[in-house]
């Protein structure tokens, strides 16, 4: 479904944020019969619904909100909407068509398009893939999961996006490069479960991509791919990391070696294998990597990561402190962990409590001498996770900056205090940079 096959329907926009203004402004641009926009869950957060967007649609709060929609001939839900929301059960069992602003941008887009995914490292994949095509004289629009709604990003030749399982869920149109990063258990209370959460998340994949460019290392993303035809970065016959002529790691495409693991200033195993991505991607649109071999390592070694992605904070005392307030799951914060392999841990870790399984954080961490401290909501239900492993200390506190007080007090010299909450932000923060604020204060004023 495009934005053109809206033309005089009568459509409703599910939701009031940054998405849902998007879709309603881009809606009405192709003359809908009616358009409504509903907001089931509008609180004191919620932005002021005047001028342009009132004038294009009514917002309709609350539970009268659920009759506007079972009326419409098509739902354009924001991503924040979940698959397991009771008014979304009820419009799949009465056959409403409900897409969402993604699908309608990728629905005209998507031969333009590389689109990213993935439990974990998506951010910095398709961060790295827009970058070195800008070195590359490849100039591109990045945008989608990084707060500019995929609606609201202006014409050009070609995108890099990072795509989001929400976003990914409603597509009928794959772009033109698709990538997956990882594959793991993530958002199950949003998707109804491992298995629907999967099948959104590959959703990328099941409309035709020209291409499809995987991380090869990633054993579950291995077992759902099969015998799928797509490049495996990480492996022999494409990009990956093995001894270079100085007998150091360095990358290399197939048997070609192209620069020293040290170019790449971003910590951790995993960041090797998401710039093994970005340059199967980059071979993939058929880009010399091997010629290009010089100008890319300059520009990785410029690469500056992303914020609240293992960013260090620095600080007088010699104690590294690091910000990765997006490690969301347990999963993504193991990454982090042994990031810092070798070094005095602590770890910070707890945030909204969706029910996840921590038993893959308590094996990971079951030879580890490391310092845990645990914050609400999950942080207690963490530390009992953690319980009687012999060289796991564990300690709560009462909140983040409790937390990084605590952590001062018991990391020895030189150590490392890493807030890696293996769990999301909302509800006692606004969203993840509000989290990374608080924790970099924290930081500052117990520095005194």
């Amino acid at each position: 479904m495009r934005l053109s096959d809206l033309r005089g329907r009568h459509v409703a926009v599910w939701g009031a944020g940054r998405e849902g203004r998007a879709a309603v402004i881009a809606i009405a641009a192709h003359g809908p019969a009616d358009l409504v926009a509903v907001d089931d869950s509008a609180n004191f957060l919620t932005l002021p619904w005047e001028g342009p967007l009132a004038a294009a649609a009514p917002l309709v709060t609350g539970e009268d909100g659920f009759a506007r929609l079972a009326a419409a001939d098509v739902v354009v839900r924001s991503p924040g909407v979940p698959n397991t929301h009771p008014w979304m059960v009820e419009l799949r069992r009465r056959a409403v068509p409900v897409t969402q602003g993604s699908a309608l941008w990728m629905a005209d887009h998507a031969d333009r398009t590389i689109g990213v995914t993935g439990s974990k490292g998506k951010s910095t994949t398709s961060s790295l893939i827009s970058h070195l095509l800008t070195a590359m004289a490849r100039p591109n629009v990045f945008g989608g999961n990084i707060g500019v709604p995929l609606l609201d990003l202006p014409e050009a030749e070609l995108y890099v996006l990072e795509l989001s399982s929400y976003q990914c869920a409603d597509l009928t149109d794959s772009p033109r490069v698709a990538v997956v990063t990882a594959l793991f258990p993530e958002h199950l209370d949003a998707h109804g479960g491992e298995r629907e959460y999967y099948r959104d998340k590959l959703n990328l994949l099941a409309h035709g991509p020209h291409t499809v460019v995987v991380n090869g290392a990633d054993p579950r993303l291995a077992l759902e791919l099969g015998d799928r035809s797509a490049v495996r970065a990480g492996s022999p016959d494409t990009t990956h990391v093995a001894s270079g002529p100085d007998g150091a790691p360095w990358f290399h495409l197939r048997d070609t070696p192209l620069f020293p693991r040290a170019v790449l200033p971003l910590v951790g195993r995993h960041n090797e294998g998401n710039l093994c991505v970005a340059l199967a991607v980059l071979d993939a649109l058929g880009i010399d990597v091997v010629a290009r071999k010089d100008s890319l390592a300059i520009a990785v070694a410029e690469f500056q990561g992303l914020a609240h992605r293992l960013t260090e904070i620095p600080d007088p005392s010699g104690l590294t402190f690091v910000d990765d307030t997006l490690a969301t799951s347990p999963y993504a914060a193991m990454h982090a962990i042994d990031a810092y392999e070798g070094r005095p841990l602590t770890v910070i870790v707890g945030g909204t409590d969706r029910g996840l399984d921590y038993t893959p954080l308590r094996e990971h961490l079951a030879e580890r001498d490391i310092t845990v401290i645990g914050i609400p909501d999950s942080g207690p239900r963490i530390v009992e996770a953690l319980a009687g492993l012999p060289t796991v200390r564990t300690e709560s506190a009462e909140d983040l900056v409790a937390a990084v007080g605590l952590a001062r007090k018991l990391t020895p010299a030189g150590g490392v205090v890493l807030l890696s909450p293996a769990a999301p932000s909302y509800g006692r923060f606004r969203n993840f940079e509000h989290r990374s604020e608080v924790f970099a204060q924290a930081v500052a004023d117990t520095a005194r």
